[in-house]
């Protein structure tokens, strides 16, 4: 696939500068997008940290084995004004080999998007012009977890169509959270009363135990022993027998030791944990990015599942959020039944294919 970053892989003449795509293929080509891509994310209104330069990066050296970047810089002129996040990767599907030109991006992100700070029509056109002179090194388009209301899911489907190109769009699902508006205690009153019930119960029961408490690790101080408790009790009940924990896996492992010592540095981190006299019995794995909390990964040791351990850290960090003034407790992922006992607000997310007018994307829409 043509890669190189000097000369104009793309040309959209329709505006005043044009518009043009620079492919960036190189890890330290990569490296160097820094500045500019947080500059674009900030321009953009992105407040979730998925697709920030930082969450790519320890992804990509966890998880960029065997895939190839293909990271898309829009300049009108000599400006940068969008960027798609991409990579090449090849798998079998349906019993061939079939090459994804995709979001850099794994089951760990909940939450992507093309970041486009300015001149969003004249950047998508150029950005599909020069996916359209490349159609013949790739077999699909794919953008995964793109929230609704985004302007990709708009421009990219209108744009294939023009020329012919077959699109799928799937709703992968909703995401729950939480608008801290008023006061904690008028948002606590408007829960379902047998949960509120059912929360004040195991509070007492759990607290006739030992003081209860709510621990946070934000800084660098302590956070190697908190990640390896965080990581236990993440892996501690069902998550542990299905290997889908974090510690399952290795590079997943080292992926959210180097988010956490990132997140830290930027002021972002924020392990939770519940504690009985001292002791850590459930764990939130948090960021606070834009002034929201995301919820990235909770755990609990499975001994104190009568007190719902997980609900009462839940009860005490969104307690804490409101006193701190957050704006949003974002639980992420699937609408969870735990999660809507918090919420009625939810997110539709949906992943976007797109496939070239060629035999074998034709057949892999058909089987899609």
């Amino acid at each position: 696939m043509e890669s190189t970053a000097t000369a104009a892989t793309a040309l959209y003449r329709g505006a005043v500068p044009a518009c043009t795509v620079e492919a960036v293929t190189d890890y330290e080509g990569f490296l160097a997008l820094e500045p500019l891509w947080s500059r674009l994310v900030d321009e953009a209104g992105i407040d979730h940290p998925f697709v920030r330069h930082e969450w790519v990066r320890a992804w990509w050296e966890c998880f960029g084995a065997g895939k190839e970047l293909h990271v898309l810089v829009v300049k009108a002129g000599a400006e940068p004004v969008a960027i798609a996040p991409l990579m090449l990767s090849k798998r079998r599907l349906y019993g061939s080999q079939v090459r994804h030109l995709e979001f850099i991006w794994s089951v760990y992100a909940e939450r992507f998007d093309v970041i486009v700070g300015r001149r969003p029509e004249d950047a998508y056109r150029a950005i599909w012009t020069y996916l359209l002179n490349q159609r013949a090194h790739w077999d699909v388009l794919l953008m995964h977890q793109v929230p609704a209301g985004s302007a990709t899911l708009e421009e990219f489907p209108r744009l294939a169509a023009e020329h012919g190109f077959r699109v799928g769009l799937w709703r992968s699902g909703d995401s729950p959270y939480v608008p801290l508006v008023g006061s904690w205690e008028s948002y606590l009153k408007g829960l379902h009363g047998k949960h509120r019930s059912n929360l004040r119960n195991r509070l007492k029961r759990l607290s006739q135990l030992g003081e209860v408490s709510l621990e946070v690790v934000s800084s660098a101080e302590g956070l190697a022993d908190a990640l390896e408790d965080g990581f236990r009790l993440e892996a501690a009940a069902w998550k542990g027998q299905a290997g889908t924990a974090i510690r399952a896996r290795p590079e997943a492992s080292r992926f959210y030791a180097r988010l956490a010592q990132g997140a830290a540095r930027r002021g972002w981190l924020r392990l939770s944990f519940l504690r009985l006299d001292g002791q850590r019995i459930a764990f939130g794995y948090y960021l606070q990015c834009g002034n929201k909390l995301y919820l990235l990964k909770p755990g609990y040791d499975p001994r104190f599942a009568p007190y719902s351990p997980s609900n009462l850290l839940c009860y005490l960090v969104l307690r804490d959020a409101f006193e701190r003034r957050v704006a949003e407790l974002d639980f992420l992922a699937a609408a969870d039944p735990w999660k809507l006992e918090w919420t009625g607000a939810s997110r539709p997310h949906y992943w976007l294919y797109v496939f070239p007018d060629r035999l074998r994307p034709r057949l892999l829409h058909w089987g899609k």
